[in-house]
């Protein structure tokens, strides 16, 4: 039988991307239900292409829009109320969540509690809540799967060895846009020059973050809360080809690595297609002998001042990781709009972490809290 899919951000990259791999398969996967943005032609075209039983999208004032462009019998909501009827209400089997931002918590808490997996491409719910995650998956018995290239390598190069065994986790960063300019070279460079990373396609936000190297300490949370392993054990390094998309070192000294061109269809589809995996039409595949050489540096926190806060905002645990997501998707936009610089981006999180008094072990509605007077009060700073 097929596996009945649920797609939260159907018309982002990797929504677009999974409905990729669903098509290629039409014998393994079903898609039962899409959530999405503003992009309602797009949507529409999903909707006509994959016939879902149920849609929502993000505005009330899209609704009649996009029912004037898709069949009658197709149920439309919208809203925060349409999203947990997405995850709570349709028969599915996996939910994947390519939500962009911390609206992706909720649904992901409604899924598991309604026993669907999560195949997870969202990195705000761990980042945010990764202890209220984590125990939400073991209370209800499901399984929750990365979708990030590097936590699907990890994912991988754990599979049949015991976690007592693990010394290291090892997550490869390909240093983003900027990765061969130095701190004083990044004085007044553009969004344009921000959103050209060299080797992978993907949106806007986390295009700068991989410029701010953000997205890989917000990866580091992450893997701490996934692989259930200390800081101290997870490690960043450099390799500008993203050849390698994550290694595992044993304490025998043993280094496995997952290695593959860059493609984020592959870990889309083994996060779908678990416990086998399916054969992925026209994919480029990695000829060494082409590449000839791989290169590896330690990140500088000095210069990739986004990676040190991370460390240090999962580190010190509690709502400081909430505040460091907030903080950034906030200046990543203002950012984006044009209304900040690039460096500035660092300024306002280093600026929100030191003003933030971090509530130990904190419930979900703190976090949610938290999340949203932080916003707020980046917001009115920067009138």
């Amino acid at each position: 039988m097929s596996k009945k899919i649920i797609l939260l951000g159907s018309t982002g990259s990797i929504g677009v991307q999974t409905l990729d791999v669903i098509r290629a398969h039409p014998d393994q996967f079903q898609l039962v239900a899409l959530t999405c943005g503003r992009n309602i032609n797009l949507a529409a075209e999903q909707i006509l292409t994959f016939q879902p039983r149920f849609v929502s999208v993000q505005h009330e004032g899209d609704v009649h829009r996009l029912k004037m462009l898709i069949p009658e019998d197709v149920k439309v909501g919208w809203g925060r109320d349409g999203l947990i009827e997405a995850v709570e209400q349709v028969e599915g089997d996996v939910i994947v969540n390519a939500l962009m931002g911390s609206v992706g918590l909720e649904p992901t808490m409604h899924g598991m509690k309604a026993g669907k997996d999560i195949a997870l491409a969202n990195k705000e719910t761990l980042v945010t809540a990764g202890h209220i995650v984590t125990e939400a998956a073991r209370k209800y018995g499901v399984n929750l799967i990365p979708i990030d290239s590097e936590h699907s390598a990890i994912y991988q190069c754990l599979e049949g060895n015991s976690q007592e065994e693990v010394e290291k986790l090892i997550l490869t960063a390909s240093g983003g846009s900027f990765r061969e300019r130095s701190r004083s070279q990044l004085q007044g460079v553009t969004i344009d020059d921000a959103l050209n990373h060299p080797n992978w396609s993907m949106g806007a936000k986390i295009t700068i973050d991989s410029a701010t190297m953000m997205n890989k300490g917000l990866e580091v949370i992450e893997a701490r809360w996934l692989f259930d392993l200390p800081y101290q054990k997870i490690d960043v390094i450099l390799h500008k080809e993203s050849i390698i998309h994550s290694m595992v070192e044993y304490i025998d000294g043993s280094v496995l690595a997952h290695l593959g061109m860059p493609d984020m269809k592959v870990p889309i589809q083994y996060a779908l297609s678990l416990p086998g995996r399916l054969e992925l039409p026209d994919k480029q595949r990695l000829n060494l002998w082409e590449i000839g050489a791989l290169h590896f540096e330690k990140p500088d926190f000095d210069r990739f001042r986004c990676l040190r806060f991370a460390f240090e905002a999962g580190e010190a645990g509690g709502t400081a990781p909430t505040v460091l997501n907030a903080a950034n998707e906030v200046a990543v936009d203002a950012f984006l709009q044009g209304k900040i610089s690039f460096l500035e981006i660092e300024t306002i999180i280093e600026r929100a972490l030191n003003e933030h008094a971090i509530e130990r072990n904190p419930s979900l509605e703190t976090i949610v809290d938290v999340d949203e007077k932080t916003r707020s009060k980046i917001r009115s700073d920067m009138k």
